[in-house]
């Protein structure tokens, strides 16, 4: 029996909120701490998570876990920007993984 992957944001409680209306599991925090330890919860074998939006603002503080995914098929772990903006890190964190996919950087 296959199980059924979801979809998990993870960011600033004005970054998620708007994504629980459409139904994805949505983690608010406050802090690097606090994110540290719902990534480890949502990446481990209970998480079951085939996409995570994550905050860019996160992503420095996060840099070693979100490595860990980095050659792995799921959890994708993509950076949404936050309410400040985008910080460009999701454009370059998406030229990285073009850049490994296909040996150049095609955007």
């Amino acid at each position: 029996m296959n199980a059924m992957y979801k979809i998990a944001v993870m960011g600033g409680i004005d970054t998620v909120i708007g994504f629980k209306a459409l139904g994805l599991d949505t983690y608010p925090v406050s802090d690097a701490a606090e994110a540290r330890q719902i990534f480890n919860k949502i990446t481990g074998p209970d998480g079951n998570y085939a996409v995570i939006y994550l905050e860019e603002n996160l992503s420095k503080s996060l840099s070693a876990e979100i490595a860990r995914y980095t050659e792995k098929v799921t959890p994708a772990i993509i950076l949404i920007p936050g309410r400040d903006g985008s910080q460009g890190l999701g454009l370059t964190a998406l030229h990285e993984a073009v850049r490994r996919a296909i040996g150049s950087d095609i955007l």
